[in-house]
């Protein structure tokens, strides 16, 4: 018999669920806040994460043998010492497509339609007509980042009329996108585009990676829209490039710092959108998270490699 430990609240039905799938294992459900590190000492799998239980979990008073993320991203978890421990690590990736791509089309709609200024002079009680009407349709839109969520994105993009272009690392082509680049192209990528979304994950290769060139390659009308992770952006050249006209907005989920300070030139400009890291957020999100774990858990039971979005340290992703 294994001991499973959810660093979460479930319902009665999802712990039913988890019961049915694993009869003869303690399960065990408790909130983060609520958890000791006794809970955790004889848990042969621990769902979800903490940094209060970090170096406890390392430790060899921890049995823990595999270890399923309850975020898609894993970039702030200690992957090489996991690694060093040799414990199995999956993400959540894959339970954010449909958020974050419909979160993606609201900042591209608001632009367009030209409602983030409607609903500030709606504040103000302000009768305005002015400004930019547009259409998403004969436009193209440049997806970074060619994972789930992007290609949720590419779908809708297609079903507004848009054009879609990915870039991935491989560069290999997907049925979503009518053109793909890998990475060594995507300043020709951004050249191109009208909208710019970056859905990369962190890594030493994109810290950084949208730089004031990169902002410089794309046209001075495009915008910029990021869900992936705010390091992998210079913040202050995102500030100069729409202080500059570089590029003409952006709808934002992320930052570098996070949270953004009060005080941080963003607030201010009317042609940023921002939002505090919800794009993912959405009333399914366990039951998702749960349906990865339990399709990985009857793969372990069965002394397999475990089918889904199983970590590859060396890629860190």
């Amino acid at each position: 018999m294994s001991k499973i430990v959810f660093l979460q609240h479930l319902s009665e039905k999802q712990k039913q669920k988890i019961e049915a799938a694993a009869p003869h294992d303690e399960i065990v459900a408790i909130p983060v806040k609520e958890a000791t590190e006794q809970d955790l000492a004889d848990a042969e799998i621990i769902v979800g994460w903490s940094r209060k239980f970090q170096d406890f979990i390392l430790s060899p008073d921890c049995a823990v043998k595999w270890v399923q993320a309850w975020s898609a991203g894993v970039d702030k978890m200690p992957l090489a010492e996991l690694e060093q421990k040799q414990v199995l690590l999956t993400s959540a990736n894959g339970v954010h497509t449909i958020p974050i791509s419909e979160q993606i089309f609201a900042y591209m709609l608001a632009f367009s339609r030209n409602l983030h200024q409607a609903i500030r002079n709606q504040s103000r009680a302000r009768w305005d007509e002015s400004g930019r009407f547009g259409e998403l349709h004969g436009k193209t839109i440049a997806i970074v980042g060619a994972g789930n969520i992007g290609i949720g994105t590419a779908r809708l993009a297609r079903a507004f009329g848009m054009k879609t272009i990915g870039v991935r690392r491989s560069g290999q082509p997907l049925d979503e996108f009518d053109t793909m680049y890998s990475m060594e192209q995507l300043d020709e990528a951004l050249g191109i585009a009208d909208v710019v979304v970056n859905i990369l994950p962190l890594t030493e290769q994109t810290r950084g990676l949208f730089d004031q060139g990169r902002f410089a390659a794309m046209k001075s009308e495009a915008l910029f829209i990021n869900v992936g992770r705010g390091t992998t952006v210079r913040t202050d050249d995102l500030v100069a490039a729409l202080q500059n006209g570089t590029i003409a907005g952006a709808g934002l989920d992320v930052f570098d710092p996070e949270p953004l300070p009060e005080d941080h030139p963003l607030w201010s400009m009317e042609q940023v959108i921002i939002t505090p890291h919800i794009a993912g957020s959405n009333e399914h999100y366990t039951d998702r998270v749960l349906d990865i774990f339990l399709t990985n858990l009857k793969a372990y039971q069965q002394g397999e490699k475990l089918p889904v979005n199983l970590v590859d340290y060396s890629s860190g992703y």
